[in-house]
């Protein structure tokens, strides 16, 4: 497939690429769990754009349920779990049934004190269960903030290069993020040459195709993700405004506000994390620095 602008930042020009295309915002959340909208207004929201949509709440599936029954929708079932190190996989399903049978054994069993809390499961450990399914499993915002995306520091270039292996493709566009976060996932996922994709990310139904994924296949569940597992998707969107930004973080906090505590814990853990690995790194810069001052004087 030709790789030449396989992702455009740029505003998606809907009414096009649903004429050529099958479409989908492959990242949305309902009230289910961080959203503001149901899943009716949701897919509403869809069929007026003409474009698919995967409802992929935080350790949730009532929403992706619920949109399995609107048949004039292009609904890709689908979950954004939450690992115990706080990074976040998205992962996709053929059928409703097989997203049910995942979350029952190998989410909800270990899930945290609420929805948005991270589960008890390592993020190999999701991986390896969802490849029990017929599924495409993604790492959505590579890099974003703090430990969300896969690129943090709780993971070492080892056990990145490890899960990348593990993993079908990258989100390398989503429309929440910043857009010097996107460009490096952008660059991160030519590099792999794994499967990529686009989405929203959105949590209002304005960003509802902010971002999308899209190939030149028939307009069913399978033959988009069977395009997704080949590689032969393309990426276009552009990045919400900081206004947007503001508004869509407001509303997810006063949902996140139960969940503050644990989320505090986590970027405290993050920051503790970081601010060793620097320190590390700076005792090893002295001690290097002070070697070839002995050596010099030495001579």
């Amino acid at each position: 497939m030709d790789k030449t602008n396989r992702i455009l930042f740029e505003k998606p020009d809907l009414k096009f690429l649903t004429t050529h295309y099958t479409v989908v915002d492959t990242h949305f959340h309902s009230r289910y769990s961080d959203g503001a909208d149901t899943v009716e207004a949701i897919a509403e929201q869809s069929h007026k754009l003409g474009i698919g949509v995967a409802i992929t709440d935080h350790n949730e599936i009532r929403g992706a349920v619920a949109l399995n029954s609107f048949k004039r929708v292009l609904s890709i079932p689908g979950i954004e779990v939450t690992s115990a190190e706080g990074t976040h996989l998205l992962v996709y399903f053929y059928d409703i049934k097989s997203l049910e049978r995942f979350f029952l054994q190998h989410v909800e069993p270990f899930m945290g004190r609420d929805v948005m809390s991270a589960t008890r499961l390592k993020m190999d450990s999701i991986i390896q269960r969802a490849r029990e399914y017929k599924s495409v499993i993604i790492f959505p915002h590579p890099y974003s903030a703090a430990y969300t995306g896969i690129c943090n520091s709780f993971f070492s270039s080892f056990q990145m290069e490890q899960l990348f292996q593990q993993v079908d493709g990258l989100e390398v566009l989503n429309a929440s993020n910043l857009h010097r976060w996107n460009t490096r996932c952008a660059l991160l996922g030519f590099n792999l040459d794994k499967a990529m994709i686009g989405g929203s990310d959105g949590h209002q139904l304005a960003y509802m195709g902010q971002a999308v994924t899209y190939a030149e296949c028939n307009p069913s569940r399978r033959a988009f993700l069977d395009a997704v597992r080949r590689n032969e998707t393309k990426v276009i969107g552009k990045e919400m405004a900081l206004f947007r930004k503001v508004t869509t973080n407001g509303s997810k906090l006063k949902i996140n506000f139960r969940n503050y505590p644990d989320l505090m814990e986590k970027n405290i853990r993050y920051g503790y994390k970081v601010i060793n690995i620097k320190s590390r790194k700076l005792r090893n810069n002295v001690k290097e620095r002070l070697s070839g001052w002995d050596r010099k004087r030495q001579r």
